[in-house]
């Protein structure tokens, strides 16, 4: 009888995908361990596989615990939590979720953009509060025709840019290289800033992008501008923004991720110019549910010896 392959989750996923990789491998559960280091030490020489998603990835400790390590599957599509140096090392193939995510994470950032500019979370407070009896609420800021910069051109970019397209939006961007599209390309950030009322990041995390967007670039997109992220905090100045905030240097910002999560800045929760969501952009049944599917389905043509789905190209 062949015994089920061992496979680690750093942590908890969808029910659906839970179930499914019980039912099919011996499955670790790395987050219920008493003791994390006893754990590994245990069973690290019988794990073959990792399931992970983007906030928790998977560490070069990690990885370096688990000598039969095979492939890495990742729940999303960010892999600034993976070290990618020691995988491509070792021969690891890294797999994601791309597309399924695509559509939902640009809705969420339209989302915030309209949330944000037209003071949304507050007008719900007023209407809630019985303000609006002894009063109208002050006037928002305009999000159509306006002009809007988006920093990372890739999926979830290009099909925000769509989105904007229907709100007469005057479109920009940056990215790693110009691209075929009928968007004014910009090779500086600060200037981008500059030239735009709203700054959406949509780019991917790591090294490169690591608090790009810092106070010059803040500063640069004005007291009226408003920042919106929906990539990952890491490429923000957590700092600087709420600095900008604070001095009334930045106009306002929607922020689905954040520098420690799910810790969030308590000056960033008294701003009433700022809203927030708690990393939920690609959060719905649909997404998730096709997220898990995909993880389950690369795991599957892994151990059974066929072509991975959507490797990771490093």
């Amino acid at each position: 009888m062949n015994m089920k392959p061992e496979i680690l989750m750093v942590g908890p996923m969808m029910p659906q995908l839970m179930a499914a990789l019980e039912r099919d491998y011996i499955v670790h559960r790395l987050w219920e361990a008493p003791e994390r280091d006893a754990l590994l030490k245990k069973i690290g020489s019988n794990v073959k596989a990792i399931a992970t998603n983007g906030a928790l990835g998977a560490s070069g400790s990690l990885i370096n615990a688990l000598p039969n390590l095979e492939i890495i599957a990742l729940y999303g599509v960010g892999v600034d939590a993976i070290d990618l140096s020691l995988a491509k090392k070792r021969g690891i193939p890294v797999t994601t979720t791309p597309d399924v995510l695509t559509e939902d994470v640009a809705d969420m950032a339209l989302a915030l953009l309209l949330a944000t500019a037209r003071r949304i979370v507050v007008g719900d407070q007023y209407v809630r509060t019985g303000q609006w009896a002894r009063g109208e609420m002050v006037l928002t800021r305009r999000v159509n025709g306006k002009r809007v910069g988006i920093l990372g051109l890739g999926r979830v970019g290009k099909a925000l840019a769509k989105r904007l397209e229907a709100l007469n939006m005057k479109i920009s961007y940056t990215n790693r290289k110009e691209l075929d599209v009928p968007y004014a390309y910009y090779r500086d950030l600060v200037k981008m800033a500059g030239d735009v009322d709203f700054l959406v990041v949509t780019a991917a995390g790591g090294d490169a992008t690591r608090k790009i967007v810092n106070r010059p670039v803040l500063e640069a997109l004005g007291p009226n501008g408003i920042l919106i992220n929906v990539s990952r905090g890491s490429i923000v100045d957590e700092k600087a923004l709420i600095h900008a905030i604070k001095e009334g240097n930045l106009g306002g910002a929607g922020l689905d991720v954040f520098a420690s999560e799910p810790n969030v800045p308590e000056e960033l929760k008294s701003m009433p110019n700022v809203v927030l969501q708690p990393h939920h952009a690609s959060g719905t049944i649909e997404t998730r549910s096709a997220m898990g599917d995909l993880v389950a389905r690369n795991l599957e043509a892994h151990f059974a010896g066929k072509p991975l789905l959507t490797p990771f190209n490093y």
